[in-house]
């Protein structure tokens, strides 16, 4: 017999329902992946074809995440799967 999470992500896959459920838990887990800090200053976060927009309200967070942005990117992709995320976009 399958553990239940084998059968569940082949249930995924074949309604074709994996990268909207990825896309769900990077929502989800933004405050655990990213940290304290961010978490507190991320005022709206979604996802669209792939790329992830993050608006904040502070401006040296902003600052430091857009220029840290490759590394942010390889974090979702080490946490979520490489083609979860392909973009993010600070607002």
């Amino acid at each position: 017999m399958a553990p239940l999470k084998d059968v569940f992500e082949e249930l995924l896959e074949t309604y074709k329902l994996k990268d909207r459920y990825n896309e769900q838990k990077v929502v989800a887990m933004w405050g655990e992946v990213m940290g304290n800090t961010v978490a507190k200053r991320t005022e709206k976060l979604f996802i669209k074809k792939k790329t992830l927009y993050v608006q904040l309200n502070s401006g040296p967070v902003k600052k430091e995440l857009m220029m840290n942005k490759s590394k942010v990117i390889t974090i979702m992709a080490d946490h979520f799967g490489e083609n979860t995320i392909l973009d993010i976009v600070f607002l």
